[in-house]
């Protein structure tokens, strides 16, 4: 056998292993820990208590909000950037990362800047009834800005490899686009749309400095489960705040368990047409 440019199983396998649990184990385990010193009575009053249903309801309903516009307007931001070629793309791409770079605190002063009533885009709304800083709609744009570079990034690359031969023989077939699309593109985008969906809903979820800003966080209205999760850390409540955090790993966890269930029957019905 011949030499190896990486270094075999044990190696890889042991400093993925240690990595992990320094990184990913340890804290969940710490976590959890916290969290069973209150004892399973004590940690259903405080994860169900109203204040903390409502930070769920909140953070959820958004977070499910943002990542639905994130479907429909990422795929086709990835469209316009796999298929196209125009002045500025070069520009147009580099701006889809732009979220992972900017401090999230940033975002949320420049959203509240162009959305209170004296901002920019703010002034003309509120005079129509559309109030966005300081309400549901901000949280949602907010959790969108952040979360809208995991969609284009899944999706793009796929687009970019998709052959259009397919695409050529449905067109000399005498399909409508339309049905090119729904038929023949959509299936094989499905499995990247889902993943990169599940990754802009759990950043979603944890999202914090730019929703804080524009939220208003007004408890019961606009509060998500993060401040209320920063604010019990700032009462000394630790073992609260772990509660609260554990409620909302779980739901992460189902999300990503339930998309890639999704994942792996849509490739298993497509394998089987």
């Amino acid at each position: 056998m011949g030499r190896r440019a990486v270094p075999g199983l044990g190696f890889t396998l042991g400093t993925t292993l240690v990595y992990l649990t320094l990184i990913a184990f340890l804290p969940i385990a710490a976590l959890l820990l916290k969290a069973a010193d209150l004892g399973w009575a004590e940690f259903l009053t405080i994860a169900t208590s109203r204040r903390a249903v409502a930070t769920y309801r909140v953070t959820i309903l958004c977070a499910l909000y943002a990542t639905l516009f994130n479907a429909v307007f990422g795929l086709l931001l990835a469209w316009i950037l796999a298929r196209y070629d125009f002045w500025g793309r070069r520009i147009l791409d580099a701006l889809v990362d732009l979220p992972f770079a900017l401090p999230t605190a940033v975002a949320g002063v420049a959203l509240v800047t162009l959305f209170v009533p004296n901002g920019w885009l703010g002034q003309w709304l509120e005079p129509m009834g559309i109030k966005v800083a300081f309400a549901l709609p901000g949280i949602v744009i907010a959790m969108a800005f952040t979360s809208l570079p995991f969609v284009v990034r899944s999706v793009q690359p796929v687009l970019m490899e998709l052959s259009r031969d397919v695409e050529d023989a449905g067109m000399l077939l005498g399909a409508r686009d339309s049905q090119i699309f729904r038929r023949i593109i959509l299936p094989e985008l499905v499995p990247a749309l889902l993943s990169g969906c599940a990754l802009a809903f759990g950043r979603s979820l944890g999202e914090f400095g730019a929703v804080i800003f524009i939220a208003g966080n007004i408890p019961l209205k606009t509060e998500i489960v993060s401040l209320l999760t920063i604010i019990r850390i700032e009462e000394f409540e630790y073992s609260s705040a772990a509660a609260l955090a554990v409620v909302m790993l779980a739901a992460a966890f189902i999300i990503f368990f339930v998309t890639n269930s999704l994942q792996i029957w849509y490739g298993r019905r497509a394998g089987a047409q």
